[in-house]
């Protein structure tokens, strides 16, 4: 029996089936970028329903993540995994069938669903497989398809586009989930975690709260600011974020403890997390378009022009990695933003209807450098803020503020841009553009202070030396 089971368990098995899972779930996020004109073109539909086509997704996919890791643990990670994994795969389906921009943006929505449920247990069922002193070089690999997903994103999508539909950036997903499907229940051993927090209650306010608040947004250009329905969803949306953060407080098991917040390197880091994905997604959401809409290259060519970007940290990412274990992850967090942050300014100045490439070039290449600094010791932040109990949860809050970022900054830069230009000439999507990039670049500046609130290398050691002091006092008041 234990030679089947330590097969069912094997930590090669598990690293292919959740760094696969991964790549799928992390391509979805900006896949669809460089396919928006096309599916514009297609099944029609304005601005907002494109920023729909990409909120739909990182906003289920945001604020069920860490519901979803909380089922796992509570009901089986193989389990719940597989149900995520089949949920993802048949939306995908779905949004490949969509006869609509309506039904395309359910299928969306779905597939977040789906994401939120099987992304994060991929980690912890890497964790149960693997020996503790290989799981630094498996979660190297896992976070270096990630990353290759992000990286290559615009670029499948693009080519895929161009030649051969819209339709396959979502049937790609299908023989993937077909395949890793059966694998999963055979090639991964079943493990659960103590206690799983399952609060619905927050999920429910997290929800409906990010929801209102992108709806207004998304609406606020198209039927006015002051509009009954605009009005109701900012301020009921912004009332139920207040009310989660309020059942965060006290709750006794909440989904989001508040209590982490007090803590300045954490608090800093999700905050620099989420200024710096509304800054990145909005400005890739529009840029995709220029690139296509106005100077006319293909939906491959876009991809390819964007990778000095989207690629970089397959690069950069080893180089700050090592930099940050140097000089402590704080001072390369804040550069790598401040870079980015420069970069989509460098965009707002040089950007015109005809700009050529090469004048782009050197924005793509700061804001890829930057990108690249920031992920690689961001992680490492988040994680040495809080205590070993409780870095799972540091994890998907981290994880989801990032996706909320990403909504919002897709709502926030389209309305500025829907309130200056639009689609009906080149001037007038660069008019709209330009607004929008600069408040993206302000918003990732305001992430590079955020990050310099967090503790320094130093004063980390000091707390953490003290913490080590105070714990044998702590077991003998204990005992």
């Amino acid at each position: 029996m234990s030679q089947p089971a330590a097969r069912r368990g094997s930590a090669a098995w598990a690293l292919v089936i959740t760094s696969v899972a991964g790549f799928m779930a992390a391509l979805d996020n900006l896949v669809v970028t460089t396919a928006l004109p096309s599916i514009r073109e297609d099944l029609g539909g304005a601005l907002h329903d494109l920023e729909w086509t990409v909120s739909a997704y990182t906003l289920t996919f945001a604020v069920l993540l860490m519901f979803g890791a909380a089922l796992g643990d509570r009901f089986g990670r193989r389990r719940l995994f597989a149900i995520g994994l089949a949920v993802f795969t048949g939306a995908s389906a779905g949004a490949a069938l969509a006869p609509g921009i309506d039904a395309l943006i359910a299928a969306r929505a779905v597939q977040g669903v789906g994401a939120a449920i099987m992304m994060p247990l991929t980690l912890t069922l890497l964790t149960a497989a693997v020996p503790a002193a290989k799981r630094g070089m498996a979660f190297g690999i896992w976070g270096a398809v990630n990353g290759l997903a992000v990286a290559s994103g615009p670029l499948i999508g693009g080519t895929l586009t161009e030649h051969m539909s819209w339709q396959w950036i979502f049937w790609l997903n299908v023989p993937l989930g077909l395949v890793l499907l059966p694998l999963a229940r055979l090639r991964l051993a079943e493990s659960h975690g103590a206690g799983a927090r399952l609060d619905i209650v927050g999920t429910l306010l997290a929800s409906a709260g990010l929801f209102g608040i992108v709806y207004g947004l998304i609406r606020g250009p198209i039927d006015g600011w002051t509009s009954a329905t605009v009005l109701t969803g900012l301020i009921a949306g912004a009332a139920l974020v207040g009310g989660f953060v309020r059942h965060g407080i006290r709750s006794k098991a909440p989904m989001l403890p508040m209590r982490l917040f007090r803590d300045r390197a954490f608090s800093g880091i999700n905050a620099a997390s989420l200024l710096m994905f509304l800054g990145m997604f909005g400005s890739i959401f529009l840029l995709s378009q220029y690139m296509q809409g106005v100077l006319g290259y293909s939906p491959t060519e876009a991809g390819l022009r964007m990778l000095p970007w989207t690629g970089m940290p397959m690069i950069v990412a080893p180089i700050a990695g090592a930099l940050s274990d140097r000089i402590g992850g704080r001072p390369v967090v804040a550069v790598g933003l401040a870079l980015q942050a420069l970069g989509l300014a460098w965009f707002a100045l040089v950007l015109t209807p005809d700009a050529s490439y090469a004048v782009q070039l050197p924005a793509l290449v700061v804001s890829g450098i930057g990108m690249a600094l920031y992920f690689a010791p961001a992680a490492n932040l988040v994680m040495s803020s809080v205590r070993p109990s409780e870095q799972g949860i540091a994890s998907g809050a981290n994880n989801a503020l990032r996706e909320v970022g990403g909504a919002l900054g897709v709502a926030v830069m389209a309305s500025i841009f829907a309130a200056q230009g639009g689609y009906e000439s080149g001037q007038a999507f660069v008019d709209g553009l330009v607004p929008a990039l600069w408040v993206g670049s302000g918003a990732v500046a305001l992430g590079a202070v955020a990050v310099l609130f967090a503790p320094s290398r130093r004063q980390e050691a000091r707390w953490k030396a003290e913490a080590r002091a105070e714990a044998p006092e702590q077991d003998l008041i204990t005992a």
